[in-house]
C-alpha cells in the first residue's frame, strides 16, 4: 500500500466513525445552569420600584423579588449581573448572564436577536412633565426637551415619532435620567409611570405627572435564541406563579397595583 493510499484509507475511516457517532451534541444552557446550580440574572437595580438598593445596600424592588422567587423555586444560587438598559440584552448574547429579568418589553426589534418568554407583568410608559406645565398633546411639547434612558423601548418609540420634531436627551440609564429630571436639566421625560412618580419623592419641589400615554408593553424575561428547554420552563414557571398569585403579590406590593385582570383570569 503506498503512503498515499494509506492516508486516504485512514481519512476515509475516520470520517465513518465520525459519521456512525452523529454530530457533536450542543451545549444546553439549562443543563449547565443545573449543573452549576446557579443562575445569573441581569437585572437593573437603579430603577424604583423595579430594582433599587435598600437602607442595607441590598438589592429589592419587584424584578429582584421575582428573580429571587425563581432563583428560590428551583433550588439554585441567585447572582445579580447588574446592568442598564443599554446592557441588558448583551450581557445574555454575550454569556455574561443567563437570563434578563429587567423591566425588559417585549418588542419585534428585540425578538429578532433574543427570545421572550410570556409576559410576568406589564409597563405603562407615558411622557411625563412637571405638573405645572400644561402639557396636554403632542404639539404642547414644541421646544421643550424630553429626557430618556438610551435603548429603552421609549427612547426608540419617540424617536420612531419624526413628523412630531421632539427634542431627545437621552442618558446613559434611568437613575441618571431621574437626576436630570429631579436637577432641572429637563421638564419632561419618557418613562414608565412609576420611575415619572418617583422624581418628585426625590424633589418634591419638582412634582412631575404623566401627560401623554405611549405605550402597555408586556414585560418579559428575555433569553438567548435557541434555548428551548430553559424558555419551557421559565414559561411554565410563570404560568405557576401567576395562577397561585405570588407575581401579583410582588407586583402589587411595589407598584400599589394589581397586574391586569386579563393576565390573573
Amino acid at each position: 500500500m503506498t503512503k498515499r493510499t494509506f492516508l486516504g484509507a485512514a481519512v476515509s475511516a475516520c470520517c465513518l466513525m465520525l459519521i456512525a457517532a452523529g454530530p457533536a451534541s450542543a451545549a444546553d444552557l439549562l443543563d449547565e445552569i443545573m449543573q452549576a446550580k446557579k443562575i445569573r440574572i441581569s437585572t437593573d437595580v437603579a430603577i424604583p420600584p423595579s430594582g433599587m438598593m435598600d437602607a442595607s445596600m441590598k438589592p429589592t424592588g419587584s424584578d429582584v423579588e421575582v428573580a429571587q422567587l425563581l432563583a428560590k423555586d428551583w433550588g439554585f444560587e441567585l447572582e445579580f449581573i447588574q446592568t442598564t438598559g443599554a446592557t441588558r440584552i448583551p450581557n445574555v448574547l454575550t454569556g455574561k448572564a443567563d437570563i434578563i429579568i429587567s423591566t425588559l418589553s417585549v418588542t419585534p426589534e428585540r425578538a429578532k436577536v433574543i427570545d421572550f418568554t410570556k409576559r410576568y407583568a406589564t409597563l405603562q410608559s407615558d411622557v411625563g412633565c412637571l405638573k405645572s406645565l400644561n402639557v396636554k398633546d403632542w404639539p404642547d411639547l414644541k421646544d421643550k426637551t424630553i429626557g430618556v434612558s438610551r435603548g429603552t423601548t421609549q427612547d426608540t418609540t419617540l424617536s420612531n415619532m419624526k413628523d412630531k420634531e421632539l427634542k431627545i436627551a437621552r442618558y446613559d440609564d434611568d437613575a441618571t435620567e431621574v437626576t436630570a429630571a429631579v436637577s432641572g436639566q429637563v421638564d419632561c421625560v419618557g418613562t414608565s409611570a412609576t420611575i415619572i412618580n418617583q422624581i418628585g419623592v426625590k424633589n418634591p419641589a419638582r412634582i412631575f405627572e404623566s401627560k401623554i400615554p405611549l405605550a402597555t408593553f408586556d414585560l418579559a424575561i428575555g433569553l438567548k435564541k435557541g434555548e428551548q428547554r430553559l424558555m419551557d420552563k421559565l414559561n411554565a414557571w410563570i404560568t405557576e406563579n401567576v395562577k397561585n398569585g405570588k407575581l401579583n403579590a410582588i407586583y402589587k406590593k411595589f407598584h400599589g397595583v394589581d397586574l391586569p385582570p386579563d393576565m390573573r383570569s
